[in-house]
């Protein structure tokens, strides 16, 4: 009897680790599954915060506001001209020629320099004024609209309906590419819109001693926009005051990230189709005065300036031989006739001892 009851304990002692084992793997198989579940959640935890940063990075640039103090801008005093340089001295090709030393007001050449004219897209450069005058947020998006269209010139656009840049990457491309919808839609998001824009437009040109100037628009297509080029002098030396349009219109390219589709083939159970896939694409704009991204040219304001009406201007700050001037170009006969007026300038400043012992004369205008 003790022998059976001892063989039947030893049996139960066997017995009890094979019965344990299949809880065991079921525990270690729970444990592997609960591992797997942990790490699957983490990685899309992880998914979820890139995505939520990126969201929170977009929005942030659009809820953080950037606003730039307006300068206390000064007008430029009278410009006084020497009439002793005329034409035939630098065989210039453009109608109407102003060049100034910038610190005493001393016209150093005039040519036709009271004769109001078109100025075409030089426009832009008081439209970025009166924006930064009005200390808007510069991280503040704008869409461009049907009413950005160009329906007057019938110019094109890069900038497609519906994109969305911020104010501050539209001054960029209205003063560096002179685009068209660019400028027009920082006048339509003026306070008060267009009507307002163009008003305080006009307010800062008299504001500026510009005594012939007249806007009509922000953006220099239509041929109303007038000026002479003792006017534009003023504007140029105005916007010189302006640190964010120095360095906009000086800078020789600029790139902006628009969202766009592609179409791309896919292969599906053997089948080709064309998908629309959402992109990123890069656009990259080229300042439209070559002399900008000419490293021997020591440029603070540049502008150039296109319509028929007009034909071609160019309107710049620079330093020549150490002497601060603004040169006026406009109606050129061509679109390289301005660079190389500018060129022959900048030739005759370098070298002529006239220029460099001028004195200011007492004419004034």
């Amino acid at each position: 009897m003790k022998k059976t009851l001892l063989l039947f304990s030893l049996l139960a002692f066997l017995a009890s680790p094979m019965v344990a084992v299949p809880e065991v793997e079921a525990a270690q198989t729970s444990k592997v599954k609960v591992s797997k579940a942990k790490a699957k959640a983490k990685a899309k935890a992880k998914k979820s915060k890139h995505a939520s940063k990126a969201k929170n990075k977009k929005a942030g640039r659009a809820n953080s506001r950037k606003i730039v103090a307006k300068p206390v801008v000064t007008p430029l005093r009278a410009v006084s001209y020497d009439s002793s340089w005329h034409d035939a001295d630098l065989n210039l090709r453009s109608a109407a020629v102003l060049v100034v030393d910038q610190k005493t007001g001393q016209a150093l050449y005039s040519k036709n320099v009271d004769i109001p004219t078109s100025i075409a897209s030089i426009t832009k450069l008081m439209t970025a004024m009166v924006t930064l005058d009005a200390e808007l947020d510069l991280n503040e998006e704008i869409e461009i609209t049907s009413e950005e269209v160009d329906r007057l010139k019938g110019t094109g656009s890069r900038l497609a309906l519906g994109t969305s840049l911020t104010r501050e990457e539209m001054l960029n491309l209205a003063l560096i590419a002179s685009e068209n919808r660019a400028a027009a839609a920082l006048s339509r998001a003026y306070p008060g819109g267009r009507v307002a824009f163009i008003a305080a437009m006009n307010r800062k040109a008299r504001a500026l001693g510009m005594q012939d100037a007249h806007f009509i628009d922000g953006t220099g297509l239509h041929s109303g926009n007038r000026a002479t080029a003792a006017d534009l002098v003023k504007m140029v030396d105005a916007a010189s005051r302006y640190p964010l349009i120095r360095q906009i219109s000086s800078t020789g390219s600029y790139d902006v990230s628009v969202p766009g589709t592609r179409v791309v083939r896919v292969r599906e159970n053997g089948k080709v189709r064309k998908v629309a896939r959402s992109v990123q694409r890069h656009i990259a704009f080229v300042n439209t005065n070559s002399l900008t991204r000419n490293q021997d040219w020591d440029i603070g304001i540049s502008k150039t300036g296109y319509i028929n009406e007009a034909g071609h201007c160019l309107v710049m700050q620079t330093s020549i031989a150490e002497q601060k001037v603004i040169i006026v170009l406009l109606d050129s006969l061509g679109k390289w006739t301005r660079i190389g007026d500018a060129q022959r300038i900048r030739k005759w400043l370098e070298h002529d001892s006239r220029i460099a012992s001028h004195r200011p004369s007492r004419s004034a205008t």
